[in-house]
């Protein structure tokens, strides 16, 4: 498996630091997925925001529970391991 140095969060600042905050506080941890994007701040934020509209918007028809067995569902297949 391929290993990305990403930022500490001891070491955040600017835009790494305040999404390792918002994502401390709405899931109580830091998920790799997130840690991996330390590296490009930038693209960390329109990840989560993009990440926020597909799982959280209440617009969407799937409900959340439907939205996250088609996310288990996708990693499954794609042999994800996070």
């Amino acid at each position: 498996m391929a290993w990305i140095q990403t930022v500490d969060e001891a070491d955040a600042t600017g835009i790494v630091k305040e999404e390792y905050d918002a994502a401390l506080e709405r899931a109580g941890q830091l998920f790799n997925i997130v840690r991996l994007f330390s590296v490009r701040p930038k693209s960390m934020r329109a990840f989560v925001e993009l990440y926020k509209v597909v799982m959280h918007d209440e617009d969407c028809p799937l409900s959340r529970m439907q939205r996250e067995m088609i996310a288990t569902v996708v990693s499954k297949v794609n042999q994800c391991h996070y």
